[in-house]
């Protein structure tokens, strides 16, 4: 007669329910998710390039927003983003609500809102988005965004922040 530990195999339960909500919890997440795609001269200036993604069970919908925190000084009105999008500077926020991302009140910065009449619906690329400044000087901030959750037929918002 071979005899197990039945405590053995709860702490082996537990363990796999923890990773099974884990997982869940992982995969259930989405996001809008701006990058640096590059810098590139332009004249004595550089143009700063960023790629935005909305993820799976996400979409963007009219009023949802990303900001990029505290990157400072640019060239007025030389900001591009795709068509649907609009583009807002200031010294504080613009915020999703429920995050607190870090903003030194003395650098501007840079707010991108859609304002398309059809939802992009996630895995879905946003296209580009720049400024033009005068360095090419990388410095780490936070982002974060405001968009909607597809599977919620209400429309919940959902915010994300990051570095």
């Amino acid at each position: 007669m071979i005899r197990t530990d039945p405590t053995k195999n709860m702490k082996k339960a537990h363990l796999l329910g923890i990773m099974a909500v884990s997982a869940t919890l992982i995969s259930a997440r989405a996001d809008v998710i701006p990058s640096l795609s590059s810098t590139s001269p332009t004249g004595g200036n550089f143009t700063w390039n960023y790629s935005s993604n909305v993820t799976v069970d996400q979409m963007v919908t009219s009023g949802d927003f990303f900001t990029i925190y505290d990157f400072g000084n640019f060239v007025a009105g030389s900001n591009l983003q795709p068509v649907g999008w609009t583009f807002s500077s200031s010294l504080i926020g613009t915020n999703p609500a429920l995050v607190a991302p870090t903003d030194d009140p003395t650098k501007l910065n840079l707010t991108w809102t859609y304002i398309g009449a059809q939802p992009v619906t996630g895995s879905a690329a946003l296209g580009i988005f720049s400024v033009v400044t005068d360095t090419n000087q990388t410095r780490t901030s936070d982002f974060a965004s405001s968009a909607t959750k597809t599977s919620d037929p209400n429309g919940s918002k959902v915010a994300n922040i990051g570095s």
